[in-house]
């Protein structure tokens, strides 16, 4: 059984694991006191905002996600990151996170979630594509330094 809660403060060593798992996907590198800030704000829960999935117990997935204004509307959501265990794809925790993100949005008046991945991350779009609307948006970014 799937359950999707917020991230306690026991979670936080597979949380780290499954970000930094999610983090090397993306071919990045992070300084260590990265997680320990995203840590501290999902744990405020004003900013940005966390959940986990847990399997029959076990923390298995992970998202996190804000909330933003928006120019010609109500606020809208912003889903960050989403990751899941390799070991658990395809039973249904990804749809699960995003459901209850969704759930969360609505409950805090946004008119919309939204997120971005790769044009080559087909086994995440394969799902994405069944529970959201692709738009065509092609997202262009600017690194600034630190």
């Amino acid at each position: 059984m799937i359950s999707i809660d917020k991230l306690m403060p026991s979670d936080r060593a597979v949380w780290e694991a499954l970000f930094r798992a999610y983090i090397d996907f993306y071919q990045r590198v992070e300084p260590p006191e990265m997680y320990d800030r995203a840590w501290r704000e999902f744990q405020a829960d004003t900013h940005l905002h966390a959940f986990g999935a847990k399997l029959d117990g076990r923390l298995v997935g992970i998202t996190h996600f804000l909330v933003h204004p928006s120019t010609s509307g109500p606020d809208v959501c912003y889903l960050q990151d989403l990751f899941t265990a390799s070991d658990t794809r395809g039973k249904g925790v990804a749809r699960a996170l995003i459901a209850a993100v969704v759930d969360w949005a609505g409950a805090h008046g946004c008119c919309r979630v939204y997120w971005t991945t790769q044009a080559s991350n087909t086994t995440a779009r394969y799902l994405y594509d069944k529970v959201g609307e692709n738009r065509g948006f092609i997202r262009y970014q600017i690194e600034l330094p630190r």
